[in-house]
C-alpha cells in the first residue's frame, strides 16, 4: 500500500500528447497496459492511425 511521496511513483508519458501520467493505485494491475492518459487521446489516437491507413492506400 502506498503512504509517502508521490515523486517516488513510477511515471509513464501519454502516446498521444507526452503529458506525465503517475501510477495510480487503480492501474496497479495493467500499469504496463497503460498507453493514454485519456479516453480523449486514446480516441484520437486511433483516429490517427485511421486517417494514416486511409492516406497510405490512397498513394499506392
Amino acid at each position: 500500500m502506498f503512504k509517502g511521496n508521490k515523486k517516488s511513483l513510477p511515471v509513464r508519458y501519454c502516446k498521444t500528447c507526452n503529458k506525465p501520467m503517475s501510477w495510480r493505485k487503480k492501474w496497479e494491475k495493467c500499469w504496463n497496459e497503460v498507453l493514454y492518459c485519456s479516453e480523449r487521446c486514446r480516441r484520437q489516437r486511433s483516429a490517427q492511425h485511421k486517417d494514416d491507413a486511409q492516406n497510405a492506400e490512397r498513394n499506392q
